[in-house]
């Protein structure tokens, strides 16, 4: 018998198992799904929703099973994404190595929940979850104009509060011909951990009908207790002769964080680490969302190996962008044009009036493949009156950066600013090993 026909006749064994598994579920009581989803529709409905679930538990049956071979066969990975309800989230996570493992280990969790408004209809259609990160995975259907189609989302707990998270998500692209667009919201848990009930409002914006889809449904923290692993590190590494700690890893089934931590006494100001990956010993890399971290240094979110533990982890990074902290301060006089303090690379074009607002347009030399751009925090005039930022925009092709300051026009004398983000970029490898188990 061949690898390959072992590992097909292994398959089938887990899918008659799982089949067993979900012939054996318990279907929950629609009446009590409606009440969960704060949604009072008629009994009709109530039996449509009833039937498309249990349709939806023989292809959560499948979809679990065999997502773990999309890595492995494009075949099984064309055949997922035809089940009914779950090619999008195929799609969506399936450059997210992490993901994919947690849902191959039957994390996630199916919720089929939808409120319609006017024609336009929001599902959820299931989440991944654990003490450190949430992703749920929505549809909408009926949008009439997507491309003005914009929305807030809240998330709230069991008790109706904001939950004190930090969550992304994107504006709708324009829908598929079928006028389906499915996405996902991203949501990291720093505060608090996940709720036993959690509550999703779309809220339609810029529009007199003001639509909200609200969205209730439980979360069962069961499939991930215990499971976080906490690995301490304790090393410090040199980059361009600035230290930088490495706290420890903390791993989850969504997602591995790196706590980073930079010395106070460190001559530069970091504003980012370039290229930032860990690299196991078959040389995968596992990537991380976020190519720079800022401030005093924080937690850095990476693709989970925590069902595929390697015997290696390298942490690798190709150089810094900072600058010196004796350069942070720099004075401005928007008459002239003059910029006083600084880094050498950076020079004022020009200062203009446009309403208000002031607009300050600058370049900085050397500044190829920068990750990050211009920007700047703590503006005051020469009478100390303070200032926001209202805009900043970068333009890596010619490094030009453009800061509008918000009622800017109105600034007595000079304008001095701190600089917060800075496209600079020091290039210094690095790389240093990462413990493996706890």
């Amino acid at each position: 018998m061949t690898d390959e026909q072992q590992s097909f006749d292994a398959l089938e064994e887990r899918l008659n198992a799982r089949k067993m598994e979900y012939e054996t579920m318990p279907i929950p009581d629609a009446a009590s799904q409606a009440v969960q989803a704060g949604i009072r529709q008629a009994a009709r409905k109530r039996k449509s929703r009833l039937r498309w679930y249990m349709s939806s538990i023989s292809a959560a049956a499948l979809i679990l099973l065999f997502t773990g071979c999309i890595r492995v066969s494009p075949a099984f990975a064309s055949f997922v994404e035809q089940l009914p309800g779950m090619e999008g989230i195929v799609s969506m996570i399936r450059q997210d190595k992490g993901l994919m493992m947690a849902i191959d280990q039957s994390l996630l969790q199916k919720v089929g929940v939808t409120d319609e408004h006017e024609g336009t209809s929001l599902t959820v259609d299931g989440i991944i979850t654990d003490e450190s990160r949430m992703v749920i995975f929505y549809t909408m259907k009926g949008m009439k104009d997507p491309e003005k189609f914009n929305y807030d989302i809240d998330l709230l707990d069991e008790n109706g509060k904001d939950l004190p998270v930090a969550f992304s998500y994107f504006s709708p692209r324009p829908a598929s011909e079928n006028g389906i667009y499915e996405d996902k919201i991203d949501v990291s848990f720093t505060e608090s951990l996940p709720p036993q009930e959690l509550t999703i409002i779309f809220k339609e914006r810029g529009k007199k009908t003001n639509n909200k889809w609200k969205i209730t449904f439980p979360v069962d923290h069961s499939l991930t207790k215990g499971m976080k692993k906490i690995i301490p590190v304790n090393q410090t590494m040199t980059v361009d002769g600035q230290y930088i700690h490495v706290k420890q890893a903390v791993l989850y089934p969504t997602r591995l964080v790196l706590d980073i931590e930079y010395d106070r006494n460190n001559t530069k100001k970091i504003f980012g680490i370039r290229d930032l990956h860990l690299v196991d010993e078959q040389g995968r890399a596992w990537r991380t969302d976020s190519s720079s971290i800022g401030g005093s240094g924080n937690s850095v979110f990476f693709e989970s190996m925590y069902f595929s533990t390697p015997k290696k982890l390298t942490l690798q990074g190709s150089g810094l962008s900072a600058v010196d902290k004796e350069e942070l301060v720099i004075s401005i006089d928007p008459s002239s044009g003059e910029i006083q303090g600084g880094p050498s690379s950076l020079k004022l074009l020009q200062s203009t009036v446009q309403g208000k607002n002031l607009i300050l347009e600058f370049s900085i030399a050397d500044a190829q493949n920068a990750t990050s751009g211009l920007s700047f925090t703590n503006i005051e005039d020469s009478k100390g009156n303070p200032f926001d930022i209202n805009e900043v925009s970068w333009s890596p092709s010619v490094f030009e950066a453009r800061v509008v300051i918000k009622n800017g026009a109105a600034a007595k004398g000079d304008l001095t600013m701190e600089i917060f983000s800075y496209p600079d970029q020091i290039r210094a490898p690095f790389s240093i090993e990462i413990p493996v188990t706890p």
